[in-house]
């Protein structure tokens, strides 16, 4: 790799990692909201539904329609290879895809860099659960759940009903995921 493009994604990454950072940090320190609620008839939220929409291939190339999730409780991991907290919690992630959650529970995660930088973070790692490529519009997407700051990771637990239950900004807390993944 160019020295010139390892110190620009150096620098870029440092700078989503710093806005992720003083977002979660605000939002950390202030009141809690409750969960996204809708005022739409029952059935798949907007965001959901455009999710639904997103055909995503995979860090060796290969493309899946999100659609066929449809039905099956999620949890969508907005994340990137140069996001250390987004790294710091994929362990936990895998093991909880490859538990006992993992049965009623799909959980993926939506890279936000390139297929390349995806593919050689996913040849190290051993992820148990499905990493799609979304690249810059994958911050796009998380925007549309609620992520007006664009910060990672961001994960979003959505209910087999297609309703958004809870958004997570930051590394996520798995006590209180394990709170609330008892409530679907």
């Amino acid at each position: 790799m160019n020295p010139k493009h390892l110190k620009a994604y150096i620098v870029v990454g440092l700078l989503f990692a710093a806005s992720g950072a003083y977002v979660g940090y605000q939002k950390q320190n202030t009141p809690q909201t409750p969960p996204l609620t809708t005022t739409q008839p029952a059935g798949v939220t907007g965001p959901v539904q455009e999710l639904y929409k997103q055909t995503l291939p995979d860090a060796k190339g290969v493309s899946t329609a999100l659609a066929k999730y449809k039905g099956k409780a999620m949890l969508v991991n907005f994340w990137a290879p140069w996001c250390g907290p987004c790294v710091q919690e994929m362990p936990e992630l895998s093991a909880l895809a490859a538990g006992e959650e993992g049965k009623k529970l799909q959980v993926i995660g939506i890279g936000i860099d390139s297929p390349t930088n995806i593919a050689e973070f996913s040849d190290k790692f051993k992820i148990s659960y499905p990493v799609f490529v979304a690249g810059m519009s994958g911050t796009e997407l998380s925007r549309q759940f609620g992520n007006s700051g664009g910060g990672l990771p961001y994960t979003v637990l959505i209910g087999a009903d297609g309703q958004v239950k809870k958004t997570y900004l930051g590394r996520l807390k798995f006590d209180e995921l394990r709170k609330d993944l008892a409530t679907l």
